[in-house]
């Protein structure tokens, strides 16, 4: 069977975990933004960050650890419905902001770990998710969907406030820190694997050039 691939537009949510969102609430009325985020903040994923299922995450360019985004994707079907689920591995470089990091700590090459297929599901049963992080067979991160600022039925209300997903488009939830505001990490050796009951489990290898 063929690896799945999105056939749309792959977009992430920041700051969408209670979390990560105390974390940086006093820092919100600063510049240049002066204020809290009142719609979904949003970002893409483009084609070139796409690792299919059973492929391994190549460091390159002096990059030598990367930050785990462990994420469920809501695939949208008609009529901007969601019509099945995936486990993300929402790789990104290391960095200190979350407002506009710039688009290199986010899209490089194979920067979007993938699950073999998507998973059927319902919104409310998705809602109370717990997905589990494990590097190198250690639990690492324990990530509970009912965390969410927004929660998945609220987070496609407020999106479609101000645009509209089309069939096959995959919206990412967001991903949580740890408690002291970073995010787990891997390094070239690392096994990475992301899991959740009833999905397809995401297992990544993470290389070093030789």
């Amino acid at each position: 069977m063929t690896p799945w691939l999105p056939q749309g537009t792959v977009y992430g949510t920041l700051l969408n975990f209670r979390r990560e969102w105390d974390l940086w609430s006093a820092r919100m009325t600063q510049d240049p933004h002066k204020a809290a985020p009142k719609a979904p903040v949003l970002y893409v994923k483009t084609a070139n960050t796409f690792c299919p299922a059973g492929q391994d995450l190549l460091l390159q360019d002096g990059v030598s650890e990367v930050d785990i985004g462990a994420t469920l994707g809501l695939v949208i079907g008609a009529q901007a419905q969601v019509v099945g689920a995936v486990l993300m591995n929402d790789w990104t470089v290391p960095h200190t902001s979350y407002y506009r990091p710039p688009v290199k700590y986010r899209t490089r090459d194979g920067f979007l770990a993938l699950p073999p297929h998507v998973s059927p599901g319902r919104l409310q049963d998705w809602s109370a998710l717990q997905i589990a992080v494990r590097r190198n067979g250690e639990l690492v991160q324990q990530v509970n969907l009912s965390e969410l600022m927004r929660g998945i039925p609220q987070l496609l209300a407020d999106v479609g406030d101000f645009m509209t997903l089309q069939p096959a488009d995959v919206l990412m939830v967001g991903t949580n820190c740890l408690s002291d505001g970073t995010r787990p990490r891997a390094k070239a050796g690392d096994r990475v694997e992301i899991s959740a009951p009833g999905f397809s489990a995401v297992t990544t290898n993470v290389k070093g050039l030789a």
